[in-house]
């Protein structure tokens, strides 16, 4: 917060566009909202009498992992982002579900892909420039994230953890992230396990399996819960994902999942190639 006088003032922040700016004014006040990215501010005040001030703040990035789970302190949403986060996240998966096979973006074409694409783009700036690239059927109204933007981050857009370990600053430039991750790196390595029962899955978190009897043919698998549809109300819960095959995207109710005629795909507890339900470390 900065304070000034008379408090008619007007107030000024000069800063690249991710880097800083005004979250909202009071009289004699204003309160900046600060990003991830480091950057020198300039802030001015100008009074109806002609007379201005001005300052120079710096700021410097949070290089700390409070979890020591690989995952920056400064890519980890607050309260109202994660909510925004989720709801964005699960539109955005659920709704390749009923686009037309032959519109789908190039790069879904796996399980992991539908995840990257799905969490990429939720962190984007969602704009009619955005919706026109992403072509989406529909375009909800949802709160954005506003912590950060896709791709203006210290990771640029790498933002996908590739190796196990805490995070270091030396992290920012050695390659440990990656624009790409397959379903094992997102389990491992950007994700956290949350429990191997299906009642503690929030919408928007991850099932992920692994085939133990054929480790050769899709060895990790991962499915994204919806909980309830955004684009279909029902009173039903889902889960949507990526075959990895010619079936393509597939959209299950939780009842047929769990009554599924193949038993190593059952997010059961007795079944051992389920690895239970995980959600990302940003949300941590």
């Amino acid at each position: 917060m900065i304070r000034f006088r008379p408090p008619d003032a007007r107030i000024t922040v000069d800063a690249e566009r991710w880097a800083a700016g005004v979250e909202r004014r009071e009289p004699g006040a204003a309160f900046l909202r600060v990003g991830v990215l480091p950057a020198k501010i300039d802030v001015r005040v100008s009074a109806a009498n002609g007379r201005t001030a001005s300052a120079e703040l710096e700021t410097s990035l949070q290089q700390t992992d409070s979890y020591a789970d690989g995952t920056p302190d400064f890519l980890r949403l607050g309260p109202e982002d994660q909510q925004a986060f989720r709801m964005w996240f699960r539109f955005l998966a659920e709704a390749q579900y009923f686009r037309d096979p032959g519109s789908l973006p190039r790069e879904i074409n796996d399980c992991a892909a539908l995840l990257r694409y799905a969490y990429r783009e939720s962190l984007a700036e969602h704009n009619s420039a955005w919706a026109n690239r992403l072509q989406l059927p529909v375009l909800p109204s949802l709160p954005p994230v506003r912590k950060y933007a896709y791709p203006f981050t210290p990771l640029h857009a790498a933002l996908f953890r590739t190796r196990g370990g805490a995070f270091e600053p030396a992290d920012l430039a050695n390659g440990v992230f990656a624009e790409f991750a397959d379903a094992q790196s997102l389990d491992r390595w950007n994700c956290h396990f949350v429990s191997r029962d299906l009642r503690r899955a929030l919408p928007g978190d991850l099932l992920f399996f692994k085939q133990i009897a054929e480790p050769s043919r899709l060895p990790f698998h991962s499915m994204i819960f919806l909980g309830a549809s955004q684009l279909e109300p029902s009173g039903k819960t889902f889960v949507v994902y990526h075959t990895g095959g010619k079936e393509g995207l597939r959209r299950l109710t939780m009842e047929e999942l769990i009554g599924y005629p193949l038993a190593q795909w059952r997010p059961i507890p007795g079944n051992e190639n389920f690895l239970g339900v995980f959600r990302w470390n940003i949300l941590r």
